[in-house]
Formats: structure tokens, C-alpha cells, sequence
């Protein structure tokens, strides 16, 4: 796909400042992966983005806004390993978790961008002006954990988990080690260490036996 050429305000009687809006964005993601929404200020965006503070909100908007668009950036970039792994029906449940961790150990510490997870740790913590913003947080955060209940949810239809499995507990207990695997990584934690922490994490797989059911479990929908 072509980049998406944009022109910003003008300047005085000089051409319209033109950048490449997708790239733009994708260096404010990075920030805000880094920094955190209250830890990035404006002047921060526009220097990093390298356009003037009128094309910044000709436009993005606003900051809150920007913010909003780099995290759905986020996964539908960085972030789109995560739903390929769960959504991959070429492996079994286990396999597809497993594969979850291991991939997570290594996408939370590559060098080519900022250590850990964007959405995993953002806003946890924000003052009542900036409620929204934590309840897109809270509400990516949740759909990441529904994909996995439903993932597991398929599994028991497909026979290689545990009828009796509570899969919303799971998916929650998953979706904990996955956010305490992104501190690790915002801490300086190695990738060996996420690793295994994912391998331990894995043992908490429902014993029993599983049975191939002839109609599949009914689906709860998105969290």
C-alpha cells in the first residue's frame, strides 16, 4: 500500500508543509510506547514527528486523538502477531499458546522498538480528566484476553482441551503473565528469562483428558 501523502497548514505565504502521514504516526506511536501518554508532551509529538504544531492538529486533532490512532497502529502493526498465533488453525490449543509465550518473550525484547508491550501497561494509572483514554486501554486489554477464552473455547469444541476447562480463568491468568511479561521487559528482563517464565506459566495447562465434541461450545463473544 502507497504511503499517505498529507499537506499541512500553511506557512506564511511559503507551500504547505507535505509528509507521509503514516510514518508520521508510526514515530508517535513509538513515543508513546516509550513514554506513556501523560509522559509525552506536545512539544515532545512535534518534535518527534518532525511537522509544525498546525499540521499536528489539522491532522491528528488533538493529543488524546493521536493517541486513540497510534494504539490501533499498534495492532494492527505491532501488535498483529498476537491475534495471528490465536487465530493460526493449522496447531493444536497448547501449541498455539506455547507458540504465544515464545513469541511474546521475543517480540517484547527486540531492539527496533521500544522494550515490552504498548497497550499491556498503558494507563493504568491516569487522574479522572483522562478516564476515557484508560477506557480504550481497558477495552483493547480486554479483547486481547477475549481472544484468548475464545481460543481455548475452540479448543474444547475441537477436542484438545479439557471439557471441563474454565476458560475465562485461564484466558485471565494468561493474559496476567502476559502483562507481567511486558514489565519484565520495560525493566530490562532478558529474553531467555521471558522464555521461561512463559514455560512455567504454560504448566498451568488443565490436566485430563480431552473429548472431540460433535457440536462446537457456544461463544461468549468479544469481552
Amino acid at each position: 500500500m502507497a504511503p499517505k501523502i498529507v499537506e499541512g497548514a500553511r506557512r506564511g505565504r511559503g507551500r504547505p508543509s507535505v509528509f507521509d502521514r503514516d510514518a508520521v504516526l508510526d514515530k508517535a506511536m513509538k513515543l508513546f510506547w516509550e513514554r506513556g501518554y501523560q509522559g509525552t508532551s506536545f512539544d515532545d509529538l512535534i518534535a518527534a514527528m518532525g511537522i509544525s504544531a498546525s499540521s499536528f492538529y489539522n491532522s491528528f486533532g488533538s493529543k488524546e486523538e493521536l493517541y486513540c490512532e497510534a494504539t490501533q497502529s499498534y495492532l494492527d502493526s505491532s501488535g498483529r502477531w498476537f491475534f495471528g498465533i490465536l487465530n493460526d488453525e493449522a496447531t493444536d490449543t497448547r501449541t498455539a499458546f506455547s507458540r504465544l509465550f515464545a513469541a511474546t518473550a521475543e517480540e517484547f525484547t527486540r531492539g527496533d522498538h521500544p522494550p515490552g508491550c504498548m497497550i499491556s501497561l498503558a494507563c493504568t494509572q491516569t487522574p479522572p480528566a483522562l478516564e476515557s483514554i484508560r477506557e480504550v486501554m481497558v477495552e483493547h486489554r480486554a479483547f486481547s484476553e477475549g481472544t484468548m477464552a475464545e481460543r481455548l473455547r475452540k479448543g474444547i469444541a475441537d477436542g484438545d482441551v479439557p471439557e471441563d476447562t474454565d476458560v475465562d480463568m485461564l484466558a485471565a491468568y494468561f493474559s496476567a503473565v502476559a502483562r507481567g511479561l511486558a514489565g519484565q521487559a520495560r525493566d530490562g528482563a532478558s529474553r531467555e528469562k521471558l522464555t521461561e517464565i512463559g514455560r512455567l506459566a504454560m504448566r498451568a495447562w488443565p490436566a485430563g483428558k480431552a473429548k472431540r465434541r460433535s457440536t462446537p461450545v457456544k461463544s461468549k463473544g468479544r469481552a
